[in-house]
């Protein structure tokens, strides 16, 4: 039984450990937001609220960069910056996706009840998920013998 979960784990290394380290992300991005609300931001205050996100948004990103290149993709570019800025600008589009479904969805065909936001939501966190995934492989941490 053992030896085959780490079969399972060998041959599906990446995508196991995709989905571990996006949950660490995800877990780094909600405690800085709620750790910033519940110390030094309002989150009744429309910028303070932003600012929270943003501010949670860049460090979940620059830890999912540093994790998803050690741990998941085992990148050994020695061009770290433009890694980290082709990582950045991959999950901006990502971002920029789920805004527009939101928006689309939500604000624009005012689909916005409770059921229905949290619906979207997940829609759009699918897109991003799967989105990051490609990106990450196809362009930021590319294998040098693809190249």
């Amino acid at each position: 039984m053992l030896e085959n979960l780490k079969k399972l784990y060998i041959k599906y290394k990446e995508l196991i450990n995709y989905v571990i380290f996006g949950a660490f992300t995800s877990i780094v991005n909600l405690g800085i937001k709620y750790l910033l609300f519940f110390t030094i931001l309002d989150a009744s205050n429309a910028f303070e609220l932003q600012l929270a996100i943003v501010i949670s948004w860049i460090v979940a990103v620059l830890f999912a960069y540093f994790t998803n290149r050690k741990y998941v993709f085992n990148s050994n570019n020695k061009n770290i910056f433009k890694e980290l800025i082709s990582f950045i600008t991959g999950r901006l589009l990502t971002l920029l996706i789920e805004m527009f479904v939101m928006w689309f969805f939500v604000t624009l065909l005012k689909l916005n009840s409770d059921l229905q936001v949290i619906i979207f939501t997940l829609v759009a966190q699918v897109l991003v998920i799967v989105g990051n995934y490609i990106f990450s492989k196809l362009f930021v941490f590319k294998k040098e013998a693809d190249k």
